[in-house]
């Protein structure tokens, strides 16, 4: 019962963050927002039919492969591991890109096969320590976005992905028999209160931070706290 919880919860509260995506962007995401000039509107659906197609190849590899996902990658050394190879690959892909000008500067000018390029690059955030949006940013950036256009995507596109997978991991709880406790909802509850009020700030830093950064310290980063769980790991298999 505890191992369910705990598979629905990793994904639910990520809900948390999404809706700040949804409040902090919502009139650009709004297409019925009062004011919105025809062009606007236009484009407003443009940016939802992109992320839509972004998001397909994730949502149907991940409802054929999540069980079989969860069941072999779904521990301390496959974390760490994808922690560390994404943390090489943001260092590899920012030396490489030095000084090259980015093709796509403006989302509005996303191509829709680049869109759903990304998407194939979200594939890979299937695999547990994969992070979502490190996956995506870098695709973006390999396939010639500004490092703004593919976080804001990024943010974007997590949206129906995050939605779907929070429902899909409840309805496996449900249909599994599980009955959720007071205690684990309100558990639930107030991670995701947390998740929501920690990325209102992060998200407003991300998109301050990558107009004048590169992702080179988020590489470092992941490498740290990659090598961490694998000590942490090791130490806990000896004693």
């Amino acid at each position: 019962a505890n191992a369910a919880f705990t598979n629905m919860f990793n994904v639910v509260i990520q809900l948390g963050a999404i809706l700040a995506v949804v409040v902090i962007y919502f009139d650009r995401l709004n297409p019925f927002k009062n004011g919105k000039t025809e062009r606007e509107v236009q484009i407003t659906w443009q940016l939802w039919a992109k992320v839509i197609l972004s998001a397909l190849p994730a949502a149907v590899i991940g409802l054929i492969f999540d069980d079989w996902l969860d069941t072999h990658f779904q521990n301390f050394f496959s974390v760490a591991l994808m922690l560390i190879l994404y943390g090489i690959a943001f260092i590899y892909v920012e030396r490489r890109h030095q000084g090259v000008e980015p093709q796509v500067t403006h989302l509005v000018s996303l191509p829709y096969k680049t869109a759903f390029f990304i998407g194939l690059f979200q594939v890979l955030s299937l695999i547990p320590g994969t992070s979502r949006s490190g996956a995506t940013i870098l695709g973006g950036i390999l396939l010639g976005t500004s490092r703004q256009v593919a976080t804001e995507f990024t943010f974007f596109l997590g949206i129906p992905i995050m939605f779907g997978a929070s429902l899909v991991k409840v309805l496996k709880f449900i249909v599994s028999g599980t009955i959720l406790t007071g205690s684990q909802l309100f558990i639930l509850l107030v991670a995701m209160l947390v998740a929501f009020a920690v990325s209102l700030y992060v998200i407003r830093f991300l998109t301050d931070y990558v107009k004048n950064h590169d992702f080179t310290f988020f590489g470092k980063y992941r490498i740290g706290l990659g090598v961490l769980l694998i000590i942490y790991g090791i130490f806990k298999a000896i004693f």
